[in-house]
């Protein structure tokens, strides 16, 4: 079993989401694949795609931005295809974006 984290701007939230469920490896309902779906809000000190997006913490005294955090556990064998499948379900066009560990 593995674990994957992605921190996904919150409008490519619902298109990671779609595309893991569209894709038949995360089907709550086969009891196999990848479960445990999350989705936490976060905020975020990484640079805006536009400006609306960002705002100042108090609590932090920096711009921050709202994300969402993902979470899922998956077998060991899922691990490559699902990256994929938020990488690029998750892609906001920036260059600095995407990131994979």
């Amino acid at each position: 079993m593995k674990e994957i984290k992605a921190y996904i701007h919150n409008h490519r939230i619902a298109d990671v989401i779609h595309a893991l469920k569209e894709s038949g490896q995360c089907n709550a309902n086969a009891g196999t694949g990848c479960r445990n779906l999350s989705v936490i809000p976060v905020q975020s000190l990484l640079k805006a795609v536009d400006a609306k997006e960002q705002h100042y913490s108090i609590d932090w005294a920096e711009a921050v931005i709202n994300e969402s955090k993902l979470e899922l556990i998956c077998e060991d064998g899922q691990v490559d295809e699902l990256v994929d499948i938020i990488g690029g379900a998750a892609r906001t066009g920036q260059a600095e974006a995407g990131g994979f560990v």
